[in-house]
């Protein structure tokens, strides 16, 4: 089931639910890909018809931000709840330890950062399988480069791909890459910094009053301040105008 959140649709979902539906996808052997949706992803894709299509034409749409499972629970969805980014990709990567799933990585700020997020995985996940990863350069792929990266994680077998390089340029990537590669994408943004342990959650009684936001706005006020000024109070105003006025 979606909840319509402004022109964004939202699988009503938890995270044992999520996990599941994920690696069912894998199993399918085809393209597919997840987004997981905080209110950055609501506005753009509430700004930019492409961008809306490509994140409506997800197999499956996440509540990762707090503020969009409170979304669907105001809408009469009561069951939502959040499934953060990295939860689901920790969850995954458990799953990976005790079964034969791949995982694979494209993203990371660079290749040091993604070294540490396998290391700090095979601590934690011993018998984790890891098939595949690459930090991409920040520039656009040649074709031959972008082709390497298909004939890379096509051969290696990797059944989850987590794509770490920030919204909205990764759901892009993977709708665009979603007929070429033989597994299921997720878009896990910033998930890698914080598994490198580069970056820090906010206090879990932050995350619970959907503050998180605030947090990081402090942590990196000079890269999110346009953000979360800018889109939060309109993620406010056009969701009460959903809440409060009736369909036409």
């Amino acid at each position: 089931m979606k909840q319509k959140i402004l022109k964004m649709d939202v699988d009503v979902t938890h995270l044992r639910n999520a996990v599941e539906q994920t690696v069912a996808l894998s199993e399918q052997k085809q393209g597919a890909y997840v987004c997981l949706s905080n209110v950055h992803m609501c506005m753009e894709t509430f700004d930019s018809p492409a961008f809306e299509q490509v994140v409506n034409d997800a197999d499956l749409v996440i509540a990762d931000g707090r503020p969009i499972s409170w979304a669907q629970k105001l809408l009469g969805q009561s069951l939502a709840q959040q499934v953060r980014g990295q939860d689901i990709m920790t969850a995954l990567c458990e799953r990976s330890n005790v079964t034969e799933l791949n995982i694979g990585f494209y993203g990371g700020s660079s290749d040091e950062v993604l070294t540490r997020v396998i290391a700090n995985l095979k601590m934690k996940f011993t018998e984790i399988k890891i098939s595949y990863s690459y930090s991409p350069p920040f520039r656009a792929l040649t074709d031959d480069e972008n082709n390497a990266v298909v004939d890379g994680i096509n051969a290696n077998n990797v059944d989850v791909l987590f794509v770490g390089i920030g919204c909205p340029k990764q759901e892009i990537w993977m709708a665009e890459h979603k007929d070429s590669l033989s597994c299921v994408m997720l878009g896990v943004g910033a998930a890698f910094d914080f598994i490198a342990g580069d970056k820090k959650h906010a206090p879990r009684w932050m995350q619970t009053i959907g503050c998180e936001w605030i947090f990081r706005l402090f942590s990196e006020p000079k890269r999110l301040w346009k953000r979360y000024l800018k889109q939060n109070p309109r993620f406010i105003f056009y969701f009460l105008k959903q809440l409060m006025l009736p369909k036409a």
